[in-house]
């Protein structure tokens, strides 16, 4: 495979879906946030009209009705995560296309078969993340436009007829066409909403394992180059010259990392706020149907058990990929201590420390600065959505 097979094979899903919302940090391609894609700006207004405003007026409307504030939250919530996700990757667009243009870069440039083999391995766990979170997205979307096609069509030839979201429009909403074209569009923000979500998703996941691929290849050029020095292949100034390139590009992956963190931390503290509560909800949803035994169709349960299904995908995704991170990153100053530097002279030995230094500190991938993404987070993030859930139905009650 070559350096563009593999490039494709590793973001095949964040490149389609980015390019067809319109905010693809294509590196051939500058980008100008005053003159944002036509497809970006659809996107936003149907989220933003169709989906997130309808929903938190119906909110306030229901106000005191706990089930009812309950449904109309969870799919703004959802929605709100979404378009988050999606200014944010528009507005750093020339950031990230930079990040984009370093990543092609390291693929074009790892001539070294066991790098290439690394970098794949990598790659592919990155994709299989990629997958469970796309089978998610397709079950929940399948049974969310099934669920309202059947709502549509019994609405047909009613003379008051229900939207996805009920919302008072500055037109006539019962006419034809404005009911079909403002139902569709409502569908579609729906869709837009999961799509956005687990292609920004996928695409900062891939993002964050493609620097832990690179740790991996730095520490194994590093117990190259002292195992090269101390078997007396190479001179000290070749040692030396070869740490300064691995101290460089040392430097060059923390600023990546640090980076995707500057782009996407505030982002992420809403996706941590709205996760939780998100679980909350849906879990109460399922709850009132099971105990109220409530008649709902088989299509809506299986679309809110799979909603839960995605959630929980779309926050292990993060939680996977920056406790990777988290672990590669300190895994370069391990790399320092167990490679032969007893068998080098003092002075050699002490210019490893360079490397142990710049690891000091591990990589993370932080919600707003204030927690960091880890497998621990994942567990404390349900843990406290299930003591949201206890106290909604202590309200309820």
């Amino acid at each position: 495979m070559n350096a563009d097979k593999d490039l494709s094979y590793a973001f095949t899903l964040s490149h389609q879906c980015l390019r067809l919302l319109g905010v693809w940090p294509d590196p051939q391609v500058p980008l100008n946030i005053f003159r944002p894609n036509l497809r970006f700006m659809i996107v936003t207004c149907i989220l933003s009209l169709y989906v997130i405003v309808p929903q938190l007026t119906n909110m306030f409307r229901a106000w005191g009705n706990v089930d009812r504030m309950v449904e109309y939250v969870a799919s703004a919530n959802f929605s709100l995560m979404a378009l988050c996700k999606l200014v944010a990757t528009w507005y750093h667009g020339e950031t990230l296309r930079t990040l984009m243009t370093s990543v092609v870069t390291d693929w074009r440039c790892s001539g070294n078969t066991c790098e290439r083999n690394t970098m794949l391995n990598i790659a592919r766990r990155g994709r299989g993340l990629s997958f469970k979170c796309c089978v998610a997205a397709t079950c929940t979307v399948t049974f969310y436009v099934s669920f309202n096609l059947i709502k549509f069509y019994r609405n047909m030839h009613l003379p008051q007829r229900n939207l996805v979201y009920r919302f008072s429009y500055p037109y006539n909403i019962h006419e034809s066409p404005n009911y079909e074209i403002t139902f569709f569009i409502q569908l579609s923000g729906g869709v837009y909403s999961a799509i956005i979500n687990c292609t920004v998703d996928c695409f900062i996941s891939i993002l964050l394992l493609h620097v832990c691929a690179q740790l991996i290849n730095l520490r194994m050029t590093l117990n190259n180059l002292v195992g090269e020095l101390a078997n007396r292949s190479i001179s000290s100034s070749k040692f030396k010259e070869g740490l300064t390139a691995i101290a460089i590009r040392h430097q060059h992956l923390i600023r990546f990392a640090k980076t995707i963190d500057d782009c996407y931390s505030a982002v992420l503290f809403v996706h941590m706020l709205a996760a939780t509560f998100q679980l909350c909800f849906e879990t109460f949803q399922v709850y009132t149907i099971i105990t109220n035994k409530l008649d709902i169709s088989i299509i809506k349960v299986a679309f809110l058990t799979f909603y839960i299904t995605l959630v929980l995908t779309h926050l292990y995704i993060y939680c996977y990929s920056a406790e990777r991170l988290l672990t590669e990153s300190t895994s370069i100053a391990y790399g320092v201590y167990e490679c032969n530097w007893y068998n080098l002279s003092a002075k050699d030995a002490k210019s490893l420390m360079f490397i142990a230094y710049g690891s000091r500190i591990p990589l993370r991938l932080t919600a707003g600065k204030f927690g960091t993404f880890s497998i621990a987070m994942f567990g404390t993030t349900v843990k406290t959505s299930m003591g949201y859930l206890s106290a909604l139905l202590t309200m309820k009650d």
